[in-house]
């Protein structure tokens, strides 16, 4: 996802949520492709990003957060790389706990092929 793309998601709430903007900052992006930005609004929606550039592919760090209709906060933390987007937040579903059986046949297999070359 790029900043153009991100900034155009988060511009989108906002003109739908009718919120003023309190903070808009962008720094960059400079030549290394580093830049960092911070846009926030009076109704609670906060969004930052910054790119770190790197030999692979850039690496991007940020967070956003809203208030949900029933009124919990939502915070998202994320990174972005050449192996995905990778978000974190306590409202994310999370797997649940692979079965010992499962999980014995998985490592029997991992077994059997670390042995054939």
């Amino acid at each position: 996802m790029t900043m153009k793309t991100c900034y155009l998601m988060i511009l989108g709430s906002v003109l739908c949520q009718r919120d003023e903007i309190v903070r808009n900052d962008f720094d960059g992006p400079y030549e290394d492709g580093s830049f960092k930005w911070a846009l926030q609004t009076e109704g609670g929606i906060y969004h930052e990003q910054r790119s770190t550039p790197r030999q692979q592919a850039p690496l991007i760090e940020g967070q956003y957060q809203y208030i949900a209709p029933d009124g919990q906060v939502i915070r998202v933390l994320y990174t972005a790389d050449e192996f995905g987007f990778h978000p974190t937040g306590d409202h994310l579903p999370t797997p649940p706990p692979i079965p010992p059986q499962i999980q014995r046949a998985l490592d029997y297999v991992a077994r059997l092929r670390d042995n054939r070359i």
